[in-house]
């Protein structure tokens, strides 16, 4: 029995400085969860902006002219596109909290051997990647119907990812905060919804009177849909530099909001 004590001693396992074989763990759970019930929530932002495009297109038709240099449909999908991303990264993260908190299965995360760094990352990544299977989708299936084409890789693949990890972050914040599904969907129908939708999605802010304009600009949806439309047509309503450097600095400054508000165990640590 000495022997034994002696011999065998009962330490802390040591991942090293990330633990990533539990990071990929979670985050594949959490990419899976989307997975399995793909219709929902893959196809059914697809026929959500299909219904916007084909509504519009039939209202206005080709009295609205050309916008930024291109027919007001081209011009409008892109915006269709970048809503959806900006809208299913946002519902991917805070639904993964607000489910797990309802169901009492938090605690399984709390408890796992992960940092806060390592779940609110892999939550992040996963609505990214909910988010670009959603952009993937979007424009295979609008390539048949508008005239789009991609004409800068780089920056689509740059913004949709920076406007994807930014909403997966405001995501968690929000599942964090939320006790009901009511409060879930009081941050979507009186934030996320009205920020897209008065982002320049729909129209060119140039048609808006100066303030109107400058009030746009502070407006973070304002670059992630309009980086995005400049991918697909060239042109752009604001600079394409300065939202790239402000969604890089709200990036970092959202993930550090999330990274604290877990750590300290926000509404989920009695």
């Amino acid at each position: 029995m000495v022997e034994i004590s002696k011999k065998y001693k009962i330490g802390k396992r040591r991942f090293g400085l990330i633990n990533w074989v539990g990071a990929w763990t979670l985050y594949k759970k959490e990419v899976l969860r989307f997975i399995i019930v793909w219709a929902q929530t893959i196809f059914s932002p697809l026929v959500s902006s299909l219904l916007f495009l084909m509504v519009l297109s039939l209202a206005i038709g080709n009295e609205r002219g050309e916008v930024l240099g291109v027919p007001f449909i081209t011009f409008l999908a892109p915006g269709l596109i970048a809503m959806q991303v900006i809208q299913q990264a946002f519902s991917h993260s805070s639904s993964s909290f607000m489910i797990s908190k309802i169901q009492g299965n938090i605690v399984d995360l709390l408890y796992a051997p992960l940092s806060a760094t390592e779940v609110t990352i892999s939550v992040s990544l996963a609505a990214v990647t909910r988010s670009f299977m959603i952009a993937v989708v979007s424009i295979l299936t609008f390539y048949f119907i508008v005239d789009l084409q991609i004409k800068d890789f780089f920056t689509l693949i740059l913004f949709i990812f920076l406007s994807s990890f930014i909403l997966g972050n405001v995501g968690i914040i929000a599942g964090l905060w939320a006790e009901k599904f009511d409060h879930m969907a009081t941050v979507t129908n009186f934030v996320i919804i009205p920020l897209s939708f008065l982002s320049g999605t729909f129209y060119s802010i140039d048609r808006l009177p100066g303030f109107l304009q400058t009030i746009s600009k502070a407006n973070p949806f304002f670059y992630m849909i309009d980086g995005i439309r400049y991918s697909f047509i060239g042109n752009a309503d604001g600079s394409i530099k300065t939202g790239i450097i402000y969604l890089v600095i709200l990036s970092f400054f959202s993930w550090l909001v999330t990274y604290i508000l877990f750590k300290k165990g926000y509404k989920i640590k009695s």
